[in-house]
């Protein structure tokens, strides 16, 4: 661009002074502020992105999103599902065990315990198999 679009600042060091940049503030009232963004950024061009020959891949590719292997899906959220029951169920046993516990029932407390290393056991097992799946 030619010197007229942009007049001199007034405030700006003279042709002797190393120049210092300034502080970019959209809407200033000096206009060598408010340069378009080809000129503030020379290192942007138009073809940035989309154009530039160096990206090949600009996305996820056809199919994306889409289950690739339905029957692993299902086959792990049975398992989730199985799981988080049993969760559910050992904390439940928990609060029934510490309760019995508390109030004196050791007999059915160990037989609460019992509960919970057995669900234990069945989520270890739950685990154990498929090891590929991990």
């Amino acid at each position: 661009m030619s010197e007229n679009a942009f007049p001199r600042d007034p405030e700006a060091p003279g042709p002797t002074e190393p120049p210092r940049l300034p502080a970019y503030t959209p809407g200033s009232a000096q206009p060598r502020l408010n340069r378009p963004l080809h000129e503030r950024y020379p290192q942007i061009r138009p073809t940035s992105g989309y154009g530039d020959p160096r990206i090949r891949h600009t996305g996820p590719g056809p199919g994306a999103g889409a289950e690739q292997e339905p029957e692993r899906s299902s086959k792990l959220n049975a398992r989730l599902a199985l799981a988080l029951s049993v969760v559910v169920g050992q904390l439940w046993g928990l609060t029934i065990v510490v309760d019995e516990w508390m109030s004196g029932d050791t007999g059915t407390a160990w037989w609460g315990a019992g509960f919970l290393v057995l669900s234990f056991l069945v989520v270890l097992g739950l685990w154990l198999l498929d090891p590929k799946d991990r």
